[in-house]
């Protein structure tokens, strides 16, 4: 099988986001990451690993070249200083361990300092998924049912079937394969002067954002609020959104500012999302709960504070389809600015059902660490005892305190 991964660039942008940050002010961190297939059908033969760890030692043979490096130096919030260390930065095979002591034949995890373990998580998905699908099935029939559905996908914003306005390719970590994603890409940006009301304004793969010449998109995942909040021991978990936005806010200032809302839920979030936050930050982001209810709840909550929730976006990401997208776009465009990251229905949706895998910080500095979620089932945690401690921090933090 061909070099899955074929550059460093070829990850999410908010690896580069939260990876500055880490480099400036976190920097001694260590995390343990810890890989998990959520499907009960699915099976990773011994064939499938051996190859899934060839991949990744291919992978990590990989070194960012000077062209690279100027492209991530002309984005306006990454620094000089974070693109020297990116010069210099490599990823180790010796921070993982891969075996098959797991139910679905495949456990992976990685430990070693945030700086490094933070940008294998993305890499090792899209290599999981690939390596499955094109040991497991006919790959090229399954890429002309791609395609098929691709086209279809485009003919309904041509034609005004739906209409999601702005939205962005988010599908690397649970691809079909590169050539998919490539191909998702080249064709809806190319597609959009053709659109009624839609257009594709980036994704969040910066390897194909060089390529193609649209928008590299993102900013924070989890891990950032995870350990920026609960990494530091001495911090009461509760406040984990106040000291991830304060962080946050030291490295960028008013630039590359939409914050994700549902790390310990978007009600605890509120507490620390107050005037100066709210007006910093350009938008919010949606990865759980109902996406309606938590809009409208924004929306609300900007007004309260003065805001004008029209200079504001709120930005949809979670498991989202065309038809999700057009009525979510329908309900609030009038109200606030409103975006969409796609992921696995536009980079694979195809005649078998995709992969639900996910790879999540366990541990920060030795000790666990949790997301909560406005979901019930979306959370990670190795430890029981912790995920209580959280959740009654946060129990008391909302019910006995004012802020």
């Amino acid at each position: 099988m061909d070099r899955i991964i074929t550059s460093l660039l070829e990850t999410d942008m908010y690896k580069f986001s939260m990876g500055q940050a880490i480099y400036h002010q976190f920097s001694d961190y260590k995390t343990t990451w810890t890989f998990k297939c959520r499907n009960t059908d699915v099976f990773f033969t011994h064939e499938m690993v051996e190859e899934i760890k060839h991949q990744i030692k291919e992978y990590c043979n990989l070194r960012f070249n000077e062209e690279e490096l100027e492209y991530l130096n002309n984005i306006k919030w990454i620094k000089g200083s974070y693109v020297d260390f990116l010069r210099l930065w490599k990823p180790r095979y010796e921070d993982f361990e891969i075996t098959e002591d797991a139910e679905c034949g495949l456990s992976i995890e990685t430990k070693g300092t945030w700086l490094n373990t933070s940008m294998y998580e993305i890499p090792t998905l899209a290599i999981v998924n690939e390596v499955y699908f094109r040991m497991r099935f006919d790959y090229e029939k399954l890429m002309d049912s791609f395609e098929k559905r691709l086209d279809e996908k485009i003919t309904w914003l041509t034609d005004g079937t739906y209409d999601i306005g702005n939205f962005s390719e988010f599908g690397l970590r649970r691809r079909l394969s590169g050539q998919a994603q490539e191909m998702a890409v080249k064709k809806l940006c190319a597609a959009n002067g053709q659109y009624k009301a839609s257009k594709c304004v980036g994704t969040s793969n910066v390897y194909l954002a060089k390529k193609y010449g649209v928008l590299p998109v993102g900013t924070m995942a989890h891990e950032w609020i995870m350990c920026v909040g609960q990494g530091n021991h001495k911090h009461n978990p509760a406040y984990s959104n106040w000291y991830a936005l304060d962080a946050w806010v030291k490295e960028y200032g008013v630039l590359n500012g939409t914050a994700l809302t549902d790390a310990i839920t978007t009600d605890c979030f509120l507490r620390d999302f107050q005037l100066t936050y709210a007006t910093l930050f350009s938008g919010v982001r949606h990865d759980s709960g109902d996406p309606y209810v938590w809009g409208d709840k924004m929306i609300a909550h900007y007004e309260a504070l003065g805001l004008d929730p029209g200079q504001k976006t709120l930005l949809f990401s979670d498991s989202l389809d065309f038809e999700r997208a057009s009525k979510l776009n329908a309900y609030f465009k009038d109200r606030v600015k409103v975006a969409f990251g796609i992921g696995t229905y536009l980079s694979n949706d195809t005649d078998e059902h995709p992969l639900n895998i996910v790879m999540k910080t366990t541990a920060c500095n030795g000790m666990d660490v949790a997301k909560i979620s406005d979901d019930e089932g979306k959370g990670m945690c190795k430890s029981h005892d912790y995920v209580h401690y959280l959740k009654r921090c946060i129990k008391w933090r909302m019910e006995k305190q004012n802020n």
